[in-house]
């Protein structure tokens, strides 16, 4: 048999050896996860510059059209300005023709 210093020396070595066996299996999946989890965070962030690209485009979009629509007002406006002078110059030569009416017609008498 063996002696109690030495059994006690023994199962100290099995605790050790066996204590480094289970840091070893923990560091080895704690490891492990870590790629996973990078991965995960990759593909989250390239998610979230596939949203940011879609909402990027949906604005230029809207842009698009609102630049448009600002096109099309200034083109209405400018009609409008239009309508409004040849009216202006309508009603003014309709104006100098009843003056002169008038002018005729007070002569007349």
């Amino acid at each position: 048999m063996m002696s109690r210093p030495m059994l006690l020396v023994f199962l100290l070595m099995v605790l050790i050896i066996t204590s480094q066996f289970e840091w070893k299996q923990q560091l080895v999946s704690d490891v492990e996860p870590t790629p996973s989890m990078s991965q995960k965070q990759q593909q989250i962030s390239q998610r979230e510059e596939a949203v940011k690209e879609k909402i990027i485009l949906s604005q230029e979009k809207n842009i698009q059209r609102l630049n448009e629509l600002v096109r099309s007002l200034r083109e209405q406006l400018q009609q409008c300005r239009n309508n409004n002078e040849s009216m202006n110059g309508s009603l003014n030569s309709l104006a100098e023709n009843i003056i002169e009416l008038e002018q005729q017609q007070i002569l007349m008498d």
